[in-house]
């Protein structure tokens, strides 16, 4: 019983931790496209 609830446990660590990098890719990505477009769309607003 021991063996499945420490399986178990990984399971659900593994899970934990792959959403968690998945968020962290998904937010960065949007820190490294988003900033600089909407940088590049302010300036482009100032000469409209």
């Amino acid at each position: 019983m021991k063996k499945f609830i420490d399986d178990l446990a990984g399971a659900i660590y593994d899970s934990f931790k792959f959403v968690f990098r998945c968020i962290c890719y998904i937010l960065s990505g949007m820190l490294i496209v988003g900033v600089p477009l909407y940088i590049i769309a302010l300036i482009f607003k100032m000469f409209n």
